[in-house]
C-alpha cells in the first residue's frame, strides 16, 4: 500500500494511529491504548519465490554471485515494476504494472464508502466525515517464452509515507514481533511501557496524521521469544512500567540484541524481514536447499552448479521455515555483470537412517525440539523403539550431567527411562523412553486417546515422580506440561505420566537443601517460581520450586488448560506479584474445593509454606470415595468419647456451623431425616453429630429401610457423595481440624510425618504441636 489520506470536511484525530499488518489490513488503533477502532482489509500479500521483506519490498534469494546463500538482491518489486517491460538473453519476458486506487472510507466506522480507480468509481454514501487512501498495487509477472508458460505471478502492496517532520518529535517507540501480531509500545522519553496490543498478524508499517497526509514512523523488528522476553524483563504487568532495553538508536552501542534475518511463512508463501533477538535464543533451523539446475553467464560458456546451503539447528524456529518444491529466475546486475540464473529449487530430505554406535534414527522423523538446540528423534536401540535426543556440542557437559541423573532416577515407573548414549564428532546421542504424548497434547487435544489415565491419577503418578526425584537430592527445576509424558500403551493397554527432560535438574549435596542461583535462571516462563527471580528474596532456592511449578501443572490440568497465573504474556509477572486465579474453581463444589485448597498451598509465594511432594502425596486431593468414608468413620471413632470441652472437639467444631449449613438435618432428605430421629437426637449444628450420624448409618446400612438405602445410594461411592456434596467443606475441614492428632497410629497414614509441613495448619490454628 502506498497510502495517502485526505480528508474533505473533517481532520483526522491526532488519537489515531494507522497500523498496517502483512494480511492486508490497514488498522486505525487508539495512540493512547492500542486498541482497534476499525480496520481495513483489502487483498493480501502475495509472496513470489523469491523472499520479499513486507516492510519495504526487498526481495531476498538463496545463490547470488558465490553461492553465498540467503543473500538479499540490490532491487525491489517496485523496482522490477518500473524497469519493466524487459527481457532476459534465456528468452523470459518480465512484465510490470503499477495502478493506484483510492478507499472513501468512514472516518467513524471505517466502512468502505467508495472505490475510486483511473477507469471505475462506486456510488457515494453521503457522509461528514471521509478518509481518502490511496493504495499502490505493484504487479510483476514472469512469461517463459520458450516453455510458453508463466513463471511466477505477484502482487506487491507497498505501504509508503514520508517521514515525519524534524521539527515534530514522536514521542512513541513501537517494537513488532516479526512472526505474529504482537506490538508493544513505549514512551521514548520516560521509558513506560504505554500498552501492549497483538493484530492477528505481523505488522509492516506505522502512520500518524501530520499536516494533511500520512506520515511513517519508525518501528524495531523483533524476534517473537525476544519481544516477550523483553517485555516480560520490563515486568509489564497491565500497569505503566519502564522498558528495560535501549531504543533503536541505542541498539548498536547499549544492546546486546543482534541483528538476523527472520524467515517466516505467511499462506503459502514465504518472506523474510530484519530482527533483532536476544543472546541464546536460536533463530534458525537445519535447511538444505539444492539447486538442481544453475547456468550462470558471464561473458563465457554456461557452466553447471550444484550448490548445497545448510544452516545450524535452533529449537524455537516456527516450522513455517521449511520451503516446498519452487521454480523462479531472476536477472542480477552487479559489479558491472550481469548474471543470468535459473534455478529449481526444492528441500532435500535426508532418507537415510543414521547409525551412532547401537543409536539408529531418521533426520526426517523429527518428534521436537528442546532447550539449547536440542533435537528429539524417533529412533531404535537394541530394536527398542525409543526417542533419540540429539545434542550439540556446546551443551555436551550438560548432557553428561543429565545422563547421570537419568541414570540414578530411571527406576521409577514415573521418571523417563533411559538406555544409552553415544557420541560421534558433531553431537551426543542419549536414548530414552518413546511416549506418545506430553501433557499439554494430554489436556488441549480433545480427541487425544487417554487410555483410561484419568487426570487424578495423571497428577498423583507425576508427584510420586517427583518425591522419588527429591528423596535423591534431583531438584528438576523445568517443571511444565511439555516435560510431562504420556507413555506408549502397554501389553494391557495402559498409559502413564512420566517426568522427562533433565536438563535444567540439580544434584544438591548430601546434607543440602538448597541451591545458588549464580549460574542463572533455569526455567520456562511461566512456570518459574517467584523466588528464583524476586530481588527481595535472600534465601537460596529449594526444592520447593518444583511444587510450585506442579502447583500451576495440577490447576492447568484440572481446568483443563487454564494457568492460575493468566495468559502467557503477563504470567511471569504476575508470578513475582502474586496474583492469580482459580475461577475455574467452583466454591461451591467439593471436588473444587479440595483441588483450590492443595493448588493454593503449591504455590505458595512463601517457598517455606508450600508442602513437600510427599506432603502433596497424602492430601485428600488424591483420596478415592472409599478412602474418604473411612476418613469419616475413623474421625467419628476417635472422637466419639472425647469431651465437648476437649481440644480436639473444639478444632472440629471451630467454624462449624458454615460447614454444615447452621442445620445439617434441614439439608437432607426426608427419609433419612424420619430414620435418624427413631433412634437417637443429633444436633444439626455440630460437625460431629453428623460424622456420627454417617457413621451409623454405614455400619448399619443392610438394616436401613430400603427407602433409605434407596435415598443414600450404594456404599461407598454414592454414600459418600450423598453427604459432600449437601456439605461441600466437610472433608477438608475435617482434615485440617484432626491434624492435631495425625501422629497417632490410627491417622498417621491420613497425613505426611514431615515435621515442618505440620507446623503449618497448628500456627494457623495459635496452637502448640502436640507431643507423641
Amino acid at each position: 500500500f502506498a497510502v495517502l489520506i485526505h480528508t474533505s470536511s473533517v481532520t483526522v484525530p491526532e488519537t489515531l494511529l494507522f497500523v498496517s499488518t502483512l494480511d492486508g489490513s490497514l488498522h486505525a488503533v487508539s495512540k493512547r491504548t492500542g486498541s482497534i477502532k476499525w480496520a481495513l482489509k483489502e487483498g493480501e500479500y502475495e509472496a513470489p519465490a523469491f523472499l520479499p521483506d513486507p516492510n519495504d519490498g526487498s526481495l531476498y534469494t538463496l545463490g547470488g554471485k558465490n553461492n553465498e546463500g540467503l543473500t538479499k538482491l540490490p532491487f525491489t518489486i517496485p523496482e522490477l515494476v518500473q524497469a519493466s517491460p524487459c527481457r532476459s538473453s534465456d528468452g523470459i519476458l518480465y512484465m510490470g504494472k503499477k495502478q493506484d486506487i483510492w478507499y472513501v472510507i468512514d472516518l467513524v466506522t471505517g466502512e468502505k464508502q467508495q472505490t475510486l480507480t483511473s477507469s471505475f468509481a462506486e456510488s457515494l454514501c453521503p457522509s461528514t466525515s471521509l478518509l481518502y487512501l490511496g493504495r499502490t498495487e505493484y504487479t510483476i509477472t514472469m512469461y517463459d517464452t520458450k516453455n510458453k508458460e508463466l513463471r511466477w505471478n505477484a502482487t506487491y502492496f507497498d505501504y509508503a509515507a514520508t517521514v515525519p517532520d524534524e521539527d515534530v518529535k514522536y514521542k512513541m517507540s513501537h517494537f513488532v514481533s516479526n512472526g505474529d501480531g504482537l506490538v508493544v509500545t513505549v514512551d521514548s522519553e520516560s521509558g513506560d511501557v504505554l500498552w501492549i496490543q497483538n493484530y492477528g498478524s505481523p505488522v509492516v508499517a506505522f502512520y500518524i496524521w501530520q499536516r494533511e497526509g500520512l506520515r511513517k514512523v519508525m518501528h524495531t523488528n523483533v524476534g517473537i521469544e525476544t519481544l516477550r522476553y523483553l517485555t516480560f524483563m520490563s515486568g509489564e504487568v497491565g500497569r505503566i512500567t519502564k522498558w528495560k532495553y535501549p531504543f533503536p538508536k541505542e541498539t548498536e552501542t547499549k544492546s546486546k540484541l543482534t541483528p538476523t534475518l527472520y524467515v517466516g511463512k505467511y499462506s503459502t508463501s514465504l518472506y523474510a524481514s530484519p530482527s533483532m533477538v536476544h543472546e541464546g535464543v536460536a533463530i534458525v533451523v537445519t535447511m538444505t536447499f539444492c539447486v538442481v539446475r544453475a547456468k550462470i553467464q558471464k561473458g563465457s560458456s554456461p557452466t553447471g552448479a550444484v550448490l548445497i546451503f545448510t544452516q545450524n539447528s535452533g529449537p524455537r524456529s516456527p516450522p513455517s521455515l521449511f520451503l516446498s518444491s519452487q521454480c523462479f529466475a531472476f536477472k542480477l546486475e552487479r559489479e558491472g555483470f550481469t548474471y543470468q540464473l535459473h534455478m529449481e529449487m526444492q528441500l532435500q530430505s535426508d532418507t537415510r537412517i543414521v547409525m551412532v554406535g547401537k543409536i539408529s534414527f531418521s533426520p526426517k522423523d523429527v518428534l521436537g525440539h528442546g532447550a539449547e538446540g536440542t533435537i528429539v528423534y524417533r529412533g531404535t536401540f537394541d530394536n527398542r523403539d525409543v526417542a533419540v535426543k540429539r545434542i550439540l556440542p556446546e551443551c555436551f557437559s550438560f548432557a553428561d550431567r543429565e545422563v547421570q541423573l537419568l541414570r540414578e532416577s530411571d527406576e521409577h515407573p514415573n521418571v523417563i527411562r533411559y538406555f544409552c548414549t553415544e557420541k560421534d564428532r558433531q553431537f551426543q546421542y542419549i536414548a530414552i523412553e518413546l511416549c506418545a504424548a506430553t501433557l499439554q497434547e494430554y489436556v488441549e487435544q480433545k480427541d487425544f486417546s487417554r487410555h483410561g489415565l484419568q487426570p487424578i491419577i495423571l497428577l498423583q503418578q507425576t508427584t510420586s515422580g517427583l518425591a522419588y526425584l527429591h528423596s535423591l537430592n534431583i531438584v528438576h527445576r523445568d517443571l511444565k506440561p511439555h516435560n510431562i509424558l504420556i507413555s506408549m500403551p502397554n501389553a494391557h493397554g495402559k498409559v502413564k505420566a512420566m517426568i522427562s527432560d533433565f536438563g535444567l535438574c540439580k544434584k544438591l549435596a548430601v546434607g543440602r537443601h538448597s541451591f545458588s542461583r549464580q549460574s542463572g535462571v533455569p526455567g520456562t516462563e511461566g512456570w518459574i517460581a517467584p523466588e528464583m527471580l524476586s530481588e527481595d528474596c535472600k534465601d537460596n532456592p529449594t526444592y520447593t520450586v518444583d511444587i510450585f511449578s506442579a502447583g500451576c501443572v495440577f490447576y492447568y490440568v484440572v481446568s483443563e488448560g487454564s494457568h492460575p497465573f493468566g495468559k502467557s504474556l503477563q504470567r511471569q509477572a504476575n508470578i513475582l506479584l502474586g496474583v492469580y486465579s482459580l475461577d475455574s474453581l467452583n466454591p461451591e463444589k467439593h471436588d473444587d474445593i479440595i483441588a483450590r485448597d492443595l493448588i493454593e498451598q503449591m504455590i505458595n509465594m512463601d517457598p517455606q509454606k508450600r508442602p513437600s511432594a510427599s506432603c502433596v502425596l497424602k492430601h485428600p486431593f488424591f483420596w478415592d470415595l472409599e478412602r474418604q468414608l473411612q476418613f469419616f468413620q475413623d474421625v467419628s471413632d476417635r472422637i466419639e468419647k472425647e469431651s465437648l470441652d476437649g481440644p480436639i472437639v473444639k478444632q472440629l467444631e471451630r467454624g462449624g456451623r458454615e460447614v454444615v449449613k447452621m442445620d445439617w438435618r434441614e439439608h437432607i432428605t426426608v427419609p433419612l431425616q424420619t430414620d435418624l430421629r427413631k433412634f437417637r437426637s443429633y444436633k444439626g449444628g455440630s460437625v460431629r453429630d453428623l460424622l456420627r450420624a454417617m457413621r451409623n448409618k454405614k455400619h448399619h446400612y443392610r438394616e436401613l429401610p430400603l427407602e433409605v438405602q434407596e435415598t443414600l445410594g450404594s456404599i461407598p461411592d454414592y454414600f459418600v457423595c450423598y453427604f459432600t456434596s449437601r456439605f461441600p467443606r466437610l472433608l477438608l475441614h475435617t482434615y485440617h481440624a484432626m491434624q492435631i492428632c495425625s501422629r497417632e497410629r490410627l491417622f498417621q497414614h491420613y497425613y505426611s510425618q514431615d515435621s515442618a509441613e505440620q507446623r503449618l495448619p497448628f500456627e494457623r490454628m495459635g496452637m502448640e504441636l502436640p507431643s507423641l
